[in-house]
């Protein structure tokens, strides 16, 4: 019961983490606050990779999954920012965490051969018609012009992502992944950020701070560490089946604390494509 709960609060995390991106992109460039965001990370990991009290570790097998992993993580960081940038916090929290597992399936069925049951199929097809009607196109073209379609490449980098940390789960603890990822991203960012200010962020007012603490700490940090601990104890299946209350949570928190309003085609379409997920995602693929 407890893990059901710690769980359910995880989840909690993550939908907020919308919002407070929502907040800090309104005060600073995408390559200085996602480099502060994974410095934050960082940081925030030392007391619970002490809690977990395992050796720390990096094997030349992790290594390249690692590598590539921080280079999809700062490419979903820029698209996310850039989504939200321009649309709504709830749409990007719930646009993203559906249609990732959606294309999660898709990849898996056509460039892995990982052959599903005949609902799992169903639940794609219905996965497509909903992330039709949540992505409001009408027009491909005008669509192709909108905030949106960030949040689309960003689902497609976080499929990516979900394979790469299936692979290394053969090679290294699932916290030590999450904490290099957001090493080598740090890296990659201090990089990308060679002649720009990066101290802007102390020059900014209590509200930014408060949502970069939350989305570095509790949103990433901490609720990852409740997903990894609780996935061992209930499975990885289940566990993965919470990650539906995701963009539950991301459209009550960005309504209730940036006044967004409940749009209508994504609640549709979230709802049917929420259905898909849960048919994907009900039995384990075939051998």
């Amino acid at each position: 019961m407890r893990f059901s709960l710690a769980l359910v609060l995880a989840m909690f995390l993550w939908g907020g983490g919308w919002t407070a991106l929502k907040i800090l992109t309104q005060s600073v460039g995408v390559e200085v606050l996602s480099l502060w965001r994974f410095i934050i990370m960082v940081l925030a990991f030392i007391p619970i990779l002490l809690y977990i009290k395992k050796p720390l570790q990096l094997s030349k097998e992790s290594f390249k999954y690692i590598l590539i992993s921080s280079c999809l993580n700062v490419a979903f960081m820029i698209f996310a920012y850039l989504g939200v940038q321009g649309s709504f916090a709830g749409s990007g929290g719930v646009i993203i965490t559906i249609l990732s597992p959606i294309f999660t399936f898709i990849f898996s069925a056509i460039f892995f051969k990982v052959s599903y049951f005949k609902h799992q199929y169903l639940g794609m097809f219905i996965g497509i018609i909903g992330s039709v009607i949540m992505l409001n196109i009408h027009d491909l073209y005008g669509f192709m012009h909108t905030s949106e379609v960030y949040f689309v490449l960003a689902a497609l980098v976080w499929a990516g992502v979900t394979f790469l940390a299936q692979k290394s789960n053969s090679y290294i603890h699932p916290v030590h992944y999450s904490f290099f990822i957001a090493c080598f991203s740090m890296i990659i960012l201090l990089v990308l950020n060679i002649g720009q200010d990066i101290t802007i962020v102390f020059r900014q007012d209590q509200k930014f701070w408060m949502a970069l603490l939350y989305l570095g700490v509790f949103a990433q940090a901490i609720a990852t560490t409740i997903y990894f601990i609780a996935s061992g104890k209930l499975g990885s299946s289940k566990a993965s089946s919470y990650m539906l209350l995701v963009p539950i949570f991301a459209l009550i928190i960005s309504y209730s604390i940036l006044d967004e309003p409940m749009q209508f085609h994504i609640v549709i379409g979230g709802i049917i494509s929420l259905f898909s997920v849960y048919l994907i995602n009900k039995n384990k693929a075939k051998m």
